[in-house]
């Protein structure tokens, strides 16, 4: 390059303000260089492949479109070559002074209007720029595809063809024709030299330099080579697989194809459980390829609830924390490829971008409804997902109400009619008169099966949902209905199962006479004055039949779990407990006994009992074990000896 050629060309005094923001805010980690300058030759490779269409003479000698990477450890560069479309003189000056010209305002002005992607392809932008982040000088080498070199008679040089672009990222740059070397070196595409930092030189290492192709940009569709010198002689070795499966069509695609690329994509040893493939185009253009795992990924309930489907923008790796999926589904795997957004996003700018968030909702469909596809074809492959994430989809109903009357349609279920029941088939054997879906919230299953609340409802053969995950007790809250029947919880509120006949026709229910009645409010005052504020009321029973007691949340407000898991953070609300008692049971009559005589003990010995034997079969602890255990020993002792 010749002094007396060279140009200098002055940055407006916004770059400063844009280089820093390049740095501090639109990257967080120095990889993203590389998958820039690699992005950026593969668009220029990109372009020359469509112009050829029309020109088939700009490919040359039609040598194979590539990129190459060559690190020289005693120059300290690193050298990003491709032998794409190329630059002329004003486009170097355009495309790589585009942001540095028009300033930080028109630069977030171009990413906001920026609809069509193929705009960008070859645009040395935003993103060139992020190479000032590892160098400290950089220098570019281009000639473009089809330009005509003519000798220059008083010089070693060339003109109107290859041009060297420079600059420290300072003031501005310069740039003037190449010597004959370089030209001839560079006979088409461009050359990037970056003279890294001290604190970057990492990047001259072969093994840092294929961890960062790999992770970032292994399905850019041009072989990526990494040149090395072993023994005094040069070797190429292709380091990206330069295959996105994403965009073949499905028919060329076989089951072993998928399963490798799900384990490369999400890194897993299993098998995945289901595959969607396709594409959109229309409105925005993208390729989907993801999978459902088969089995539970060790951070699935990690409390960043992060998603892990990979966003690639033109075949180049973003991030995967893009958020295209809601957290209910966090445990699907995959990448999703789009033609349309800037590949110079940054995070901040995704969680506003309009077009992702219509990304977001139509893949959230997409996936919803080949669940609901798989649930109807393949039963037993469906319920294997659910085992594994049926929790996970379960926030959906608490958080996406849109989709809420689908999940629900979703939802396998343990109850006490077995298990992997769907809404679908509880509603189809509902019994005569019964016209509400009955559930338990707990924490197990099987002690939920012996719980108390369950009587009345078994009597009758009315099925119950035993539900166990944590979530359970924050989408019961809504609270939900499905086909125009609503959820009641069997431990909450009044229950009334009068209508339902029970499954023995000679087992009637005994009708209470006025005296007796009288008798049953008695017991329950004596109780409710015996326990004082550890309850907020005391009720008779209809949903018991064999056990004496059981607790139950009122009508309004938080269920009983919901206050137990907020009271375990120390976030409870101080809700009491309405405890309802069988009235026909001999604990319960004893109450009434004890009372007649003015048997005070007795009435508050008995009373504590049928709260706390109501607490542990709802799994919770007496408030004071060893006061239970006393006040047991009592009433034990005290009836041996009336045997006795």
């Amino acid at each position: 390059m010749s002094d007396a050629a060279t140009q200098t060309h002055p940055f407006q005094a916004e770059v400063a303000e844009l280089l820093r923001l390049m740095v501090h805010s639109v990257y967080s980690e120095t990889d993203v260089f590389l998958r820039e300058l690699i992005s950026n030759a593969s668009d220029a490779c990109d372009r020359l492949r469509y112009e050829a269409i029309a020109r088939p003479e700009l490919m040359g000698d039609g040598a194979p479109l590539a990129i190459r990477l060559t690190p020289d450890a005693k120059a300290g560069t690193l050298t990003i070559a491709d032998n794409g479309i190329g630059m002329d003189r004003q486009e170097l000056i355009d495309n790589l002074g585009t942001v540095a010209r028009s300033g930080t305002r028109a630069f977030v002005s171009k990413l906001a209007e920026s609809k069509d992607g193929s705009g960008l392809i070859g645009q040395f932008g935003v993103g060139f720029y992020s190479a000032f982040m590892v160098a400290d000088r950089i220098t570019v080498t281009s000639r473009r595809a089809g330009s005509n070199e003519t000798p220059n008679e008083t010089s070693n040089e060339t003109s109107n063809a290859t041009w060297v672009w420079t600059s420290s990222g300072g003031a501005g740059f310069d740039i003037a024709p190449a010597d004959a070397t370089a030209a001839a070196r560079v006979t088409r595409g461009t050359e990037i030299v970056l003279h890294l930092k001290e604190d970057a030189k990492k990047y001259l290492e072969p093994h840092e330099i294929r961890r960062v192709v790999r992770a970032y940009s292994d399905h850019i569709l041009f072989p990526i080579e990494l040149v090395e010198e072993k023994d005094g002689a040069q070797t190429s070795e292709q380091v990206n697989s330069a295959s996105a499966l994403w965009h073949k069509p499905k028919s060329e695609l076989k089951e072993e194809d998928y399963k490798q690329a799900y384990q490369t994509v999400a890194h897993a040893f299993d098998d995945p459980a289901m595959t969607l493939h396709y594409k959109a185009e229309g409105r925005y253009s993208y390729a989907v390829l993801l999978f459902a795992p088969s089995q539970r990924p060790f951070d699935l309930f990690d409390p960043a609830r992060k998603g892990h489907v990979k966003l690639y923008v033109r075949r180049v790796y973003i991030t995967d924390d893009a958020d295209l999926v809601p957290s209910y589904l966090r445990f699907i795997r995959g990448v999703v490829d789009s033609e349309d957004l800037p590949l110079n996003i940054s995070r901040e700018m995704l969680q506003n971008n309009p077009q992702v968030a219509a990304i977001r909702k139509a893949i959230t469909g997409r996936v919803i409804s080949e669940l609901e596809n798989l649930a109807e074809k393949d039963a037993e492959k469906f319920d294997k997902i659910w085992d594994a994430f049926g929790a996970v989809l379960k926030e959906g109903i608490y958080e996406d109400f849109e989709r809420r009357e689908a999940l629900l349609a979703l939802a396998r279920f343990e109850t006490t009619a077995g298990k992997a029941r769907s809404l679908k088939q509880y509603v189809a054997d509902l019994k005569p008169n019964q016209t509400e879906i009955y559930y338990l919230v707990g924490d197990n299953a099987d002690r939920l099966k012996s719980n108390p609340k369950l009587e009345a409802a078994r009597a009758r053969g009315i099925e119950v949902l035993l539900l166990s995950d944590p979530v359970d007790a924050f989408w019961t809250m809504m609270p939900p209905g499905f086909e125009g029947k609503p959820l009641k919880s069997l431990s909450q509120g009044d229950v009334n199962f009068d209508l339902v006949p029970l499954l023995d026709d000679k087992k009637e229910e005994p009708k209470a006479d006025e005296a007796g009645a009288a008798d049953d409010s008695t017991v329950i005052a004596a109780v409710k004055l015996a326990l004082g504020e550890r309850v907020s009321d005391v009720k008779a029973s209809a949903r018991l039949a064999d056990s004496p007691a059981c607790l139950v949340a009122a009508g309004q407000g938080p269920g009983l779990e919901i206050e137990r898991l907020l009271s375990r953070q120390n976030r409870g609300t101080g809700a009491r407990p309405i405890l309802e008692l069988n009235m026909k049971h001999a604990l319960v009559k004893a109450v009434g006994h004890a009372q007649k005589i003015a048997n005070e003990d007795d009435v508050k010995d008995l009373a504590s009992l049928l709260f706390e034997q109501a607490q542990i079969l709802d799994g919770e602890v007496p408030d004071d074990p060893a006061a239970f255990a006393a006040r047991l020993n009592r009433l034990v002792v005290r009836g041996l000896s009336v045997s006795a």
